[in-house]
């Protein structure tokens, strides 16, 4: 007799072809989903390091320079700090809240442009410790905090220095 040919033949049906194109696509989509998101969560946290980062700079540097200083101004808002550095230069660290950037100015020379030491910043203070001794007032310590910001994250961070020329 001969072979007859099958009612199921080898292979797929289009129905389960179908299906598992469909099945395939959800998966294809979801990894997609996860990929997009660990791209986005890696762009922020470069974004929010690199601002934290810069800000670690400014801090260390206003902080070496005013415990090394001659002599800090105790008269200037919460939002400048000005000093003779210990060679002898006028500089004034001052935060611009509308630009949202920290600045170094030279106060010796008024051609050259002010120095942008951190951007992103949303808040900074400089909160002196004063004191009087006779006719001299004196800044003996200076407390600094800068709040940086990258997309919706932000980070505060905080230091303080001792001016040692005034410890006496």
């Amino acid at each position: 007799m001969p072979d007859r040919p099958s009612k199921f033949a080898d292979g797929f049906t289009i129905a389960e072809a179908l299906i598992a194109l469909a099945v395939v696509s959800i998966l294809l989509a979801a990894v997609a989903v996860a990929f997009n998101a660990s791209a986005i969560n890696y762009r922020e946290n470069n974004d929010i390091f690199n601002a934290v980062n810069k800000a670690r700079q400014a801090l260390f540097r206003i902080t070496t320079q005013l415990r090394t200083a001659d002599a800090v101004n105790p008269d200037l808002l919460s939002n400048e700090c000005s000093l003779i550095t210990a060679g002898g230069d006028d500089i004034t660290y001052r935060y611009n809240s509308s630009a949202k950037k920290l600045y170094l100015i030279t106060n010796d020379n008024a051609s050259d442009s002010d120095y942008v030491l951190c951007d992103n910043v949303t808040a900074m203070a400089f909160t002196k410790d004063i004191v009087t001794e006779g006719p001299q007032t004196k800044v003996k310590s200076v407390q600094i905090s800068i709040t940086v910001a990258a997309g919706d994250i932000q980070r505060m961070l905080s230091a303080a220095a001792v001016v040692r020329r005034n410890l006496k």
